[in-house]
């Protein structure tokens, strides 16, 4: 027999025993009541029309199928191997764009494990919303330490694709910290970040400029914590904490991160003169998480009487109050406004933030303190500004901490940071909040694989929505950053517990 033809035959042999190796099993033998044990769970979510696939796996099966149909015609089916659900983007956004508005049925078939003749499990829907979502979601990722760090950053996604960049990390400052990302009124072309190292500070982006200001150098000569820009532009409001933390020996609670001292300032980024009102510079009540009115009018911030820290923790709630601002004079108004009285409603206020329509205003609730990343009892709150009544928000939550989180620009979506996954690390979790303040199930930032939720071990902390991308000049970075030491500056080990 020819030795070419014996060849091309065992070729021909080969690619068919490997296709008969691949091939997908049809038919189910059994039908179940149950929706589907998914990770990620997004049965009965509802997401923006313009969302990264929604892929998902199911533990310990070797084949999946998926199928999208609406009105019983079917729209999309997904074949996958080794238990992952990874749907073609193209064919999502085809999806996603001729479906908006309407609810789409997903039937998930499964082979393998306890069944591996197969298993149909009852369909679930997912709504896809008209409400585009701002087009990228910055973070820090950070590990969830208390004492130390390799390498942090702050990253930037695109939430209609899987692509993640570095904004900046800390290669620019010599492995110090960078922290507390903000941005004005969502824009990629104004915000501004904390470096804490060596030859740190505030570094603003700004008309296409880099600049720097170590704000512990100028007007009263208080670091900047928790920036929040005016929606307005120009200026910068910032609490001023000074942080420690205390760890228990016993029970669930790994820790307790506090202020001894917090004081609320603003920034004017125009001619670099801080206020400092001595009302809200005294270490009789500590001010901190300041927010802008969506016209700039008004300052919220939360206020507590000060307590002796930790022994008397419990005793510590803060309330969240507002005073009037002048931009033009740069001063706050006489009169205080007390807009949640937590000896009347109870527990302890942070992350205040008002949606841009200035419809609602949300907040992080928990039992006591100020620090809510650390309180698993933290849960997400709304109240409607117009009567001050609270709005349902209970499909945000979960058993577990939620802290940080913002609006989007259209204040139809949130991002929210949750521990719900393993109560150690943050991830991201958005939500659909409808003009009537109807809240959706919150459902996590979706990854082109899974398990990638599960193996970075990283917190994401500071969720920011924003309406572009951006894109900081490195050299520029370089230049004002370096400080030609990896160590840490006081500064630096004052906030690291802030995680």
């Amino acid at each position: 027999m020819n030795i070419n033809y014996m060849r091309r035959l065992f070729v021909v042999l080969a690619s068919v025993f490997l296709l008969a190796c691949g091939s997908h099993p049809e038919g189910v033998k059994d039908k179940v009541d149950a929706m589907p044990p998914i990770f990620p769970d997004y049965v009965g979510v509802t997401v923006p029309v313009n969302i990264a696939p929604l892929n998902f796996m199911i533990e310990g099966v070797e084949h999946l199928e998926a199928i999208f149909m609406r009105d019983g015609a079917e729209l999309l089916a997904v074949k996958s191997r080794k238990g992952v659900v990874d749907i073609p983007i193209a064919k999502w956004r085809e999806m996603l764009q001729a479906n908006a508005g309407a609810s789409v049925e997903v039937t998930v078939r499964a082979w393998g494990g306890d069944n591996p003749e197969g298993v149909e499990y009852a369909p679930f829907e997912i709504f896809i919303s008209q409400d585009k979502i701002d087009d990228w979601v910055s973070y820090r990722l950070i590990e969830p330490g208390y004492e130390g760090w390799l390498q942090m950053g702050i990253y930037q996604r695109e939430l209609s694709s899987f692509n993640e960049e570095v904004l900046v990390d800390n290669s620019v400052n010599n492995m110090g910290c960078v922290n507390c990302h903000s941005f004005c009124a969502h824009s990629p072309e104004t915000m501004m970040f904390h470096s804490r190292s060596d030859n740190g500070g505030t570094v603003f982006w700004q008309n296409g400029q880099l600049s720097k200001t170590n704000l512990a150098t100028v007007g009263p000569k208080k670091q900047g914590t928790y920036p929040r820009w005016n929606p307005k532009g120009r200026y910068v409001a910032y609490s001023s904490n000074y942080t420690l933390q205390s760890f228990y020996v016993g029970g669930s609670r790994e820790n307790e991160t506090y202020d001894r001292a917090s004081d609320l300032i603003i920034f004017d980024t125009e001619t670099g003169k801080v206020l400092a009102d001595e009302r809200f510079n005294e270490l009789a009540r500590w001010e901190t998480y300041p927010e802008w009115s969506p016209d700039g009018e008004y300052i919220y911030f939360c206020s507590a009487d000060s307590v002796w820290m930790p022994s008397d923790r419990r005793n510590l709630h803060y309330d969240l109050l507002r005073v009037k601002f002048d931009r033009n004079t740069m001063t706050l108004g006489e009169e205080v406004d007390t807009v949640y009285n937590t000896r009347l409603r109870g527990g302890s206020i942070g992350y205040p933030r008002i949606s841009p329509d200035g419809q609602y205003l949300m907040y992080a609730k928990l039992e006591y303190g100020t620090f809510p990343v650390w309180h698993e009892e933290s849960d997400m709150e709304m109240m409607r500004l117009s009567d001050g009544e609270l709005v349902d928000v209970s499909p945000i939550n979960s058993n577990d901490s939620e802290s940080y989180h913002s609006w989007s620009s259209t204040s139809r979506w949130k991002v929210v940071a949750s521990r719900r996954l393993d109560s150690r690390y943050a991830r991201v979790y958005i939500a659909h909040i409808a003009e009537d303040g109807t809240c959706g199930r919150a459902f996590l930032l979706p990854q082109r694989n899974p398990h990638h939720n599960i193996w970075r071990l990283k917190s994401y902390n500071i969720p920011e929505l924003m309406t572009g991308k951006v894109s900081l000049p490195k050299e520029r970075l370089l230049e004002l950053l370096d400080a030609g030491t990896g160590r840490d500056s006081q500064d630096s080990k004052a906030i690291r517990s802030v995680n």
